[in-house]
């Protein structure tokens, strides 16, 4: 059996499966499906040792040698002859489990329990002896180990790339009858290839070289497919290199199958662990080669949130967190962390290339100051980030949004520094012939070379584009204007006013008289005149109370009208502007002066030695993204200010952070950067096409009405 034709084996488990019905809902069928799978493989593999392995058994039991299992590990071998690092001493196998219907519960958990420990352990995760025991009290457990008795698993007929293809297949199909979210899904082959040339094609010179080590680790590993392409990609092209693989994963039935897939291949440096990866690493002491992982998509960490908090950073950032509806961006903050030291010719020092797949979120979610963004600015600004390649949508099982694979790595090549390519293969599909799930694209072999090469190439094309790492970060400053009030008594507001205020009925009453019931557009010389006329009647509370007063008095009799007079805040004096301390790097514009650039931070001369700050108005506060190639001055008179011309820059936001010019931020919008214009058809050809149309329409009724 052949990756290609993967399909007819996957098809006979499922349809075995089916004997399930009833004591389980197909969402739970895995849970007998894959450690039988798993426990079939385990009995074709060790087939070819099992007599030798029982005979030694029996005389080292008899001689009570203790710790057999390092023993009989070794003495168990694949068709090669090297060892496998784990036995059976049972005397059963599946043939005998199904030559004895009677006994068949006993008998088969008997078999299990005469594996090596680290089966054992690998199983314990599947909690098999549970559903062993569901099964015998369904009557159903011996029809369902019959037909795997059947069912060949040889690795000469199944090889370990079918083997895995198959799980896969099989771990899709129940976590669709399980009506999984978007997150919980498993990576097509074709993309996993794709991510294994783009981490991999650039070190080919390195990887092909005469006795070299490797260490890859996936820390979200599912059942081990990317680690398993990630070795055949280095074995393709080195038959002698040695590939050291790492994995863990938080699913415990995940684990447990790549765990096993692990020890059939005779991979006795690596390892696959289980535990929740953000909060429980298992390999905390280890730096790799090379990383890869598909984490779940849009999946909180509020279960990881607690004890997150209460470190010093996470594992070394510093810096604000993601929100807590996503934790995906973690991941790669942990695979940053496992970065091996890089010096240029240094061997001790090699570095480290990641290859992580995401959902569009973590390219563009939150605004500057925000975790999302200062994550990507972590990443950017430390010359890390080396391209992003944008998938097509429906290309996952379980979900038919588009993805991305970025690509990271502390050793950028030398005409990469400084540099971050895009690349965009969301029209390099093919549909396939039946839907898997949401899956109805991939990837042909051409598409995935090609893709490849143009990464490699780093030219700009129609699909490639290169930009500079300062091209994705941006300045974000609060924009400003002024709030125009127009003042009218009317006999709502003043009845509404009196309610709250009664005490005051003798100033309102002054304060009608002496300015009367017309609409008045200037508040600041209204409300000078309404404060004389309230003193010399009665006057204001002392206190919170008068002030709670003034601010009725101008909620009630007044309302926003764009022909009023701006509200003046303040006066006060002013010395001037120190253009160093506001903008310590930006280049202001040739020619701006220190009125005109007061006038662009809000402020203007009021003629008597002072100057006036305006009142904003809250509803009409907006904020600005500038560009960090741009300074912020000359974005604003060209942007802003023809638009809306008594705006102004809110000079808090220039104090906040970063040598204080407004926030930075840093986004990926591949839209943006991939946007052709297209001009709209002239009118004449819409008119005639709608010409046409109706002349059909007319055609068509004229034929019923006859």
């Amino acid at each position: 059996m052949t990756p290609a034709n993967f399909q007819q084996l996957s098809n006979f488990i499922w349809s075995v499966a089916d004997l399930l019905r009833g004591p389980y809902r197909p969402p739970q069928y895995e849970r007998v499906m894959l450690p039988l799978t798993v426990l079939r493989r385990f009995d074709w593999v060790l087939e070819p040792t099992k007599a030798a392995v029982l005979k030694r058994y029996e005389e080292l039991k008899a001689k009570g040698q203790p710790n057999i299992d390092a023993i009989l590990n070794n003495l168990a071998k694949d068709e090669e002859g090297m060892p496998l690092g784990f036995h059976n001493h049972s005397q059963l196998d599946f043939y005998r489990l199904k030559g004895d219907p009677d006994n068949i519960g006993r008998h088969l958990t008997d078999y299990i329990n005469g594996f090596s420990e680290n089966i054992r352990k690998i199983f314990e995760r599947f909690e098999f002896e549970k559903e062993i025991e569901k099964l015998e009290d369904a009557n159903r457990l011996y029809q369902v180990v019959a037909q795997f008795a059947e069912m060949d698993l040889h690795p000469k007929r199944v090889d370990n790339i079918t083997m895995g293809l198959v799980f896969e297949d099989l771990i899709r199909r129940f976590n669709e009858a399980a009506n999984e979210t978007a997150g919980d899904h498993f990576t097509p082959r074709e993309v996993i290839r794709l991510m294994v040339n783009l981490l991999l094609e650039p070190d080919t010179k390195v990887l092909t070289q005469e006795g070299v080590i490797v260490t890859i680790c996936d820390p979200a590993c599912g059942t081990g497919g990317m680690l398993a392409e990630a070795q055949n990609w280095i074995r393709a092209h080195n038959e002698h290199a040695t590939v050291k693989v790492y994995g863990q994963d938080y699913n415990p039935r995940s684990y447990a199958v790549a765990a096993s897939d692990l020890l059939i291949k005779g991979h006795r440096d690596s390892r696959v662990e289980y535990g929740n990866t953000l909060t429980n690493d298992q390999f905390s002491d280890m730096r790799f080669d090379y990383l890869l992982a598909n984490p779940p998509f849009g999946v909180d960490w509020k279960g990881e949130k607690k004890e997150i908090d209460r470190w010093p950073n996470f594992r070394g950032y510093n810096g604000k967190l993601p929100r807590i509806n996503d934790g995906a961006l973690l991941f790669l903050i942990h695979m940053i962390a496992k970065f091996q030291p890089w010096q240029a010719g240094n061997r001790e020092k090699p570095g480290s290339r990641i290859a992580i797949v995401f959902n569009g979120s973590p390219l563009f979610t939150g605004g500057a100051g925000s975790g999302e963004s200062e994550i990507r600015r972590w990443i950017i600004e430390n010359d890390w980030l080396e391209a992003i390649v944008a998938l097509p949508e429906q290309m996952f099982y379980n979900t038919g949004i588009g993805t991305f694979v970025w690509v990271v790595s502390n050793r950028k090549e030398k005409h990469r520094k400084g540099k971050i390519q895009l690349v965009d293969a969301r029209e390099c599909w093919t549909p396939m012939k039946r839907s898997l799930g949401n899956k109805r694209r991939y990837l042909e072999e051409s598409a995935i070379d090609s893709i490849t090469r143009e990464h490699g190439a780093m030219v700009e094309s129609r699909t490639s584009k290169v930009f500079d790492n300062v091209d994705f970060g941006y300045r974000r400053i609060i924009v400003h204007r002024p709030l125009r009030l127009r003042f009218q008594i009317t006999f709502d507001a003043k009845d509404r006013f009196l309610n709250t205020c009664p005490e005051l009925l003798d100033a309102v009453l002054a304060v009608e008289e002496k300015l009367g019931t017309d609409p008045d557009y200037d508040w600041n010389k209204t409300w000078e005149q309404v404060q004389k006329i309230v003193k010399v009647n009665g006057g204001w509370a002392l206190g919170a109370k008068g002030t709670a007063q003034k601010k009725l008095f101008r909620e009630v009799f007044t309302v926003v009208d764009p022909d009023a007079v701006p509200v003046i805040s303040k006066h006060y004096k002013f010395e001037g502007l120190e253009r160093a301390s506001l903008f310590p790097d930006q280049i202001l514009p040739e020619g701006l002066t220190a009125a005109e650039l007061e006038k662009v931070l809000g402020l203007s001369a009021d003629g008597k030695g002072k100057h006036i700050e305006y009142e904003p108005d809250p509803a009409l506060k907006d904020a600005e993204n500038i560009p960090l190639k741009e300074d912020i001055v000359s974005f604003f008179l060209s942007e802003v200010r023809p638009y809306v011309s008594d705006a102004w820059i809110d000079r808090e936001t220039l104090d906040e952070q970063d040598g204080g010019i407004g926030k930075v931020g840093y986004e990926i919008s591949f839209n943006l950067k991939f946007f052709q214009y297209q001009p709209p058809r002239p009118l004449y050809e819409i008119d005639k096409e709608l010409s046409a149309v109706e002349q059909r329409i007319m055609e068509l009724l004229q034929e019923v009405t006859e």
